[in-house]
């Protein structure tokens, strides 16, 4: 009966702390997001931003790295340094946010494009080939036209590092031999080619006619249907015809 006893007392006990617990961190009284508000005299339970504030990791001065612009003008020159490391990671992330309109020459010929959407202009256009490198950040930031804005996706850096590999792009379709300083135009040309392509030339002159066709012609026989001697040997390059297990006395596989 002492047992029993206590069981009921350590129960009672157990069952007086539970409905003291309180939940107030659970339960606390809170808006749901854009909920109306009866405190504030906007009414709004989203305060804005206190004036003169800025959120950590928001402090950016240099306007003509985060904005693309001295007051209303596009900046003409890129406000970081740009490395051939820089070209590659713009190129990586031309292709993975740009190409699927632009098309991964810039021509405008994206996949999408070809699907039916709306044909964006291509770099190569005078109107592209002089805007200012402020232009495009400016674009990718904002937006323009059917574009939407890819600030959520593309960071800063990013951006002018697209920018960066859109202005190779254009130089590619136009520059000579004399776009490269005198001083590295040995070098292109000591540098191998490709498998089966022609070395860059260092002048503005023609590629040599590409190799004559060197691939072994077929062997011919005076007789093809005649059956070939004891002493006979098939050329390395000769296919046997369907006929051959025929000729020696096997059935073909079915």
């Amino acid at each position: 009966m002492k047992s029993n006893g206590l069981l009921l007392a350590s129960a009672l006990v157990l069952a007086a702390a539970t409905v003291a617990c309180r939940q107030d961190m659970q339960n606390q009284p809170r808006y749901k997001p854009l909920a109306e508000s009866d405190f504030f005299p906007d009414r709004r339970s989203e305060r804005p931003q206190v004036e003169g504030t800025i959120a950590r990791g928001q402090l950016r001065l240099d306007q003509a790295r985060y904005v693309g612009r001295l007051g209303d003008n596009d900046i003409e020159e890129f406000p970081i340094p740009i490395t051939r490391a820089d070209l590659t990671r713009g190129q990586e992330r031309f292709n993975i946010y740009c190409s699927p309109c632009h098309g991964r020459l810039g021509d405008g010929y994206g996949l999408v494009v070809m699907r039916g959407f709306h044909q964006p202009p291509s770099y190569y256009t005078d109107r592209l080939k002089k805007a200012p490198v402020g232009h495009f950040f400016d674009v990718m930031t904002n937006g323009f036209g059917a574009m939407a804005s890819y600030a959520s996706r593309v960071n800063v850096d990013d951006r002018w590092r697209i920018a960066a590999y859109i202005r190779a792009l254009q130089l590619s379709e136009s520059a000579t031999i004399n776009d490269v300083p005198p001083d590295q135009r040995q070098t292109l040309a000591a540098e191998p080619p490709p498998s089966g392509a022609v070395a860059p030339q260092a002048t503005n002159e023609a590629p040599p006619n590409p190799a004559p066709d060197l691939r072994t012609p077929a062997p011919e026989f005076s007789n093809p249907g005649e059956p070939l001697g004891s002493g006979s040997a098939l050329p390395s390059n000769a296919i046997p015809n369907r006929g051959s297990n025929e000729q020696q006395g096997t059935t073909p596989r079915q």
